[in-house]
């Protein structure tokens, strides 16, 4: 038997190497496979009913073979060859479907699957293709900045790990970016690992710049070829800062105010429209031809109104650029004539004044014990009730907390004056005199009587209103008496008396008995009047002999009595 197997196997191993050699390929099928995948290649021969065995090889640059997997028809068992970098790799199917585990770019071959019967041997080649995804591209060395009419870098688009190799474009706001002589400038590049053969691209970007490109976003995409088709993947948006000179200087006035007072602390701003903004300026105040050197700001504090004017500011290098703004100190000035705590005498003039100086129109109120007055005040002849609490107050109504006031105390003063007056109880038993008293300060009054008579009541004051109040006594004289009144204060001592008769009152108590009296003895004399009328009317009367007609007389001659009463009464 193994004399006899020998030279079969020897012939066969012959017939399989002049395959390898010299028999022209069938055509071949591909097959793609992602980087890192299991790359799987089936046998794209039938199997023949007489077949030993069945085995797989790939293809050198040279076209000479290098055989990987042999499976055996009848004993089905498998064997890998000893090729390094294909080792623990590989696994081979019943059906002769070859499988590579962990796709490499060096697996990018013509690989062949081949079975042998006793006389033939078929093949079927197979190209391999692998592809690897790049990384997300990135913008990378971006510039800080970018200055205006200048060609500058902006950055490097980078993106690494593929195969094959892709392209890199750049884009502005979402378009196209194309070289643009003296305006865009593109160079690409890319490089191969030589272990992982996988490419890595760079695109860098120089560009001139505009203002117009403020805000605006650059990314970059790469385009590459995967197992589907080709793809595109974009960075991440990049926005640069774009300097440019200066072109307009402002001015402003902080804090921001409808208007500026005397006494305010006012800051000057200076600003221009460049990037990078400059940040020293020259201030220039009213009448000052040479300009102060310093920054952004400029402080001026408790203004007055001579700080009123044109303020102007420049750059240090382009002093023909320069902003200005004008500024007015507001002011309110008041002068109360006279002021503060003034005492007059009563019956005195006293001319009051309240002169206004402003800025523009001011409002002017006076007000007298915290009422409002109609008017100002004006005094030809003073009273008691022209004292009191005078303010005269104004202010700017455009222009907040510009307001003044002044006070004036008035203090009408007046020496006592007293008059009194007398009033006799309807009964005639007392009398109230009363002490009317005018002055200020208030005069203290203090009662005298000179005779006898009882005090009914004491002596009773009213409120103090203007200057003015009374005292009143209640007295009942027996005979009669003198009542002095005495009104004092710091500025003089001031008396009065009246007398009252004790006569008034005994002459009207007999004149009142005499009239009682006489009432008395007219009713005497009206009831003996109509007793006579009786007895006669009773004399000749004829008859009593009826009780009614009796009756009747009688309810007559009572009616008849009592009209007559009457009269006498009247």
């Amino acid at each position: 038997m193994a004399s006899q197997a020998a030279p079969s196997c020897r012939l066969v191993f012959c017939l399989l190497i002049a395959a390898a050699v010299l028999r022209p390929g069938l055509g071949w099928d591909t097959v793609n496979s992602a980087y890192g995948d299991t790359i799987i290649m089936p046998c794209r021969l039938s199997v023949p009913q007489n077949l030993m065995f069945g085995k797989w090889k790939y293809e050198k640059p040279d076209g000479s073979p290098v055989f990987i997997a042999f499976r055996s028809s009848t004993k089905k068992s498998v064997q890998y060859d000893d090729v390094p970098e294909y080792k623990d790799r590989l696994s081979l199917s019943e059906n002769y479907t070859l499988s590579i585990s962990n796709a490499r770019i060096s697996d990018e071959k013509r690989f062949v699957c081949m079975l042998v019967t006793e006389d033939n041997v078929f093949e079927a080649p197979t190209i391999v293709k692998v592809f690897k995804q790049p990384s997300k591209p990135e913008i990378v060395s971006k510039a800080p900045f970018l200055e205006t009419e200048q060609l500058k870098k902006l950055g490097d688009c980078i993106s690494k790990d593929s195969y094959p190799d892709g392209n890199i474009t750049w884009y502005r706001s979402g378009k196209v970016l194309q070289p643009l002589e003296g305006a865009v400038v593109i160079i690409f590049q890319k490089q191969m690992d030589p272990v992982t053969q996988l490419y890595t691209m760079t695109s860098s970007l120089e560009y001139k710049t505009t203002k117009a490109d403020l805000h605006v976003p650059f990314t970059c995409s790469v385009t590459y070829y995967g197992p589907s088709g080709q793809k595109t993947v974009h960075s991440e948006q990049a926005v640069f800062d774009i300097y440019y000179p200066t072109e307009q200087v402002t001015i402003q006035v902080l804090p921001p105010k409808n208007a500026i007072k005397e006494g305010d602390n006012i800051t000057l701003k200076c600003l221009g429209n460049g990037n990078p903004p400059p940040q020293e300026f020259l201030f220039y105040l009213p009448g000052q031809p040479e300009g102060i050197r310093g920054s952004n700001t400029y402080t001026l504090t408790d203004v007055r109104r001579n700080a009123t004017g044109d303020y102007k500011c420049s750059l240090i290098d382009k002093r023909s650029m320069i902003a200005s703004t004008a500024i007015t100190v507001h002011y309110l000035d008041l002068s109360l004539n006279p002021s503060g705590e003034v005492t007059k005498q009563i019956g005195d003039a006293l001319p009051v004044s309240c002169t206004i100086s402003a800025s523009r129109n001011a409002t002017v109120v006076w007000m007298k014990d915290n009422v409002r007055l109609r008017s100002s005040p004006s005094f030809s002849s003073l009273h008691y009730q022209d004292a009191g609490n005078y303010v005269c107050e104004t202010a700017l109504q455009e222009v907040e907390g510009l307001k003044k006031r002044e006070s004036l105390t008035l203090i009408v003063e007046g020496k006592p004056q007293i008059k009194m007056t007398k009033k006799t109880d309807p009964s005639g038993l007392s009398k109230t005199i009363i002490c009317h008293v005018e002055g200020f300060p208030k005069p203290a009054i203090q009662w005298t009587i000179t005779g006898s008579g009882s005090v009914i009541n004491q002596t009773e004051e009213s409120p103090y209103i203007n200057g003015r109040y009374y005292s009143k006594i209640i007295i009942s004289p027996e005979e009669n008496v003198t009542l002095t009144c005495t009104a004092e204060n710091q500025l003089e001592r001031t008396v009065n008396s009246l007398n009252v008769s004790a006569n008034e009152n005994r002459e009207k108590v007999n004149d009142q008995a005499k009239l009682i009296v006489g009432i008395v003895v007219g009713l005497l004399l009206a009831a003996l009047v109509a007793g006579v009328v009786y007895w006669l009317y009773m004399k000749k009367s004829k008859t009593a002999s009826k009780h009614v007609n009796k009756e009747l007389g009688n309810q007559e001659e009572n009616k008849k009595l009592e009209e007559n009463n009457h009269k006498t009464e009247a």
